[in-house]
């Protein structure tokens, strides 16, 4: 049974709770995760010791969330007052979490789905997306990784370009799969807007409501966006429901001759605010 799964940001007991519902086993089973892993809920640490626990039964992809911890842990980045790291910044084996981490995707196309955790540029197709993905994930496994987040974040390049180099290259396919939400027709990605599809603003839309997008009629599935809620239709699926808001932890049944739909209720680790 194949299952994708929406964003943990560090809440280990639905998570464990869902695996439980599926009567998870990693001899039958395969789960793919579509990024934030870490940060904001209770026991980022334990989600991180589960996971890697699921072996290859598991295919993890990493978000904003996951990149600021590698960001954080390199002394690149500040910790944010309502981070959740500390267990794995302090914790006597943190390099082998970090390690784990960033051997991690950052896009994945199987069993029929393209899966990524924020978005995907209208200029690219679903074997570009994976490509692109490989040139950063490469670079987050390289001894130069350091170095490279000293320059990944920003807003610019704000479009793509097949001539773009070297860091402005990876910078753009970082901020298109960890933390798009809005963008034009002709792909100038918007980051300040965090609401739902009524709040984009104007001249942008959703990034899957670009016409003409190269992705369109490939299946393309999708965290991040705790505000847009669940979406469900045939080629487009948008999971991340607010787990770590006190919402649901959202898991669909890609491979069955019906897709399963299934929520565990969670707790609220954090007040509603940006995701």
């Amino acid at each position: 049974m194949i299952y994708l799964v929406g964003d943990l940001q560090g809440c280990c007991d639905p998570l464990e709770r869902l695996l439980q519902t599926l009567d998870f086993s990693p001899s039958r089973d395969h789960v793919h995760f579509l990024g934030d892993l870490v940060n904001r809920g209770p026991d980022s640490l334990g989600v991180l010791r589960r996971l890697r626990d699921l072996g290859g039964s598991a295919t993890c992809l990493l978000g904003n969330h996951d990149l600021h911890l590698l960001a954080v842990a390199h002394g690149v980045r500040k910790p944010h007052r309502s981070d959740t790291l500390d267990a794995i910044l302090q914790a006597p084996d943190r390099d082998d979490w970090l390690n784990w981490l960033r051997h991690q995707r950052l896009a994945v196309h199987a069993h029929g789905w393209l899966m990524v955790h924020a978005g995907v540029l209208p200029q690219w197709d679903a074997t570009q997306t994976v490509a692109l993905a490989g040139e950063v994930e490469a670079m987050l496994r390289s001894p130069e990784l350091g170095e490279f987040l000293t320059q990944m974040y920003g807003n610019v390049p704000e479009r793509w370009d097949d001539g773009l180099t070297g860091v402005a290259r990876w910078r753009c396919v970082v901020n298109s799969l960890t933390r798009l939400r809005f963008c034009s027709a002709d792909g100038l990605m918007e980051f300040a807007s965090k609401e739902g599809v009524g709040g984009a603003p104007e001249g942008f839309m959703p990034w899957f409501e670009v016409p003409g997008r190269r992705t369109a009629g490939t299946p393309v599935a999708f965290g991040h966006w705790s505000t847009l809620g669940l979406i469900n239709r045939d080629e487009l699926m948008a999971l991340d429901t607010g787990c770590v808001w006190g919402g649901q932890l959202t898991a669909v049944r890609v491979d069955g001759p019906v897709r399963e739909l299934i929520q565990i209720d969670c707790p609220q680790s954090q007040k509603p605010g940006k995701a």
